[in-house]
């Protein structure tokens, strides 16, 4: 299953979500953010779901929630703003910006709570091309 990374300077990629355990899973995910990362912060923001139509609503279906994933400690990292992962956060409304590079991935529920994992197929068709314009727009900027 995919997830998609925006970077800071507005580049977008898929990537496989990263298999192993959850310390495995979590290393990899802190990697894909940003070399510095080692704390994953969880993230839903309203614009994914109200503007891009992401669903924020976690089921059993594999993927079938989407969430963002940012670095927890970007404050100490000394990141650039992500315009992209700003915008779904809705930083214009509130002051509070996203920094560094962002992971867009599926949620599921299990017996043990809410896990990480790839996007659904459904979800991932949905958002990426929407997802692809803004990176696309903004580096028009």
């Amino acid at each position: 299953m995919k997830l998609i990374k925006i970077t800071t300077d507005n580049e977008i990629s898929v990537h496989e979500f990263p298999e192993g355990n959850y310390s495995e899973q979590n290393e990899a995910l802190a990697d894909l953010i940003g070399p510095k990362c080692r704390l994953c912060e969880h993230v839903m923001p309203n614009r994914l779901y109200k503007e891009l139509g992401g669903s924020n609503k976690v089921g059993k279906v594999k993927g079938s929630c989407v969430s963002m994933l940012v670095d927890e400690e970007f404050l100490y990292h000394d990141l650039d703003m992500n315009g992209v992962g700003s915008f779904l956060y809705e930083t214009d409304k509130h002051g509070s910006p996203i920094m560094g590079n962002i992971l867009i991935v599926g949620e599921v529920w299990t017996g043990d709570g809410i896990d990480f994992c790839g996007m659904s197929e459904q979800q991932f068709n949905l958002l990426y091309p929407k997802l692809e314009e803004l990176t696309k727009k903004a580096r028009e900027m």
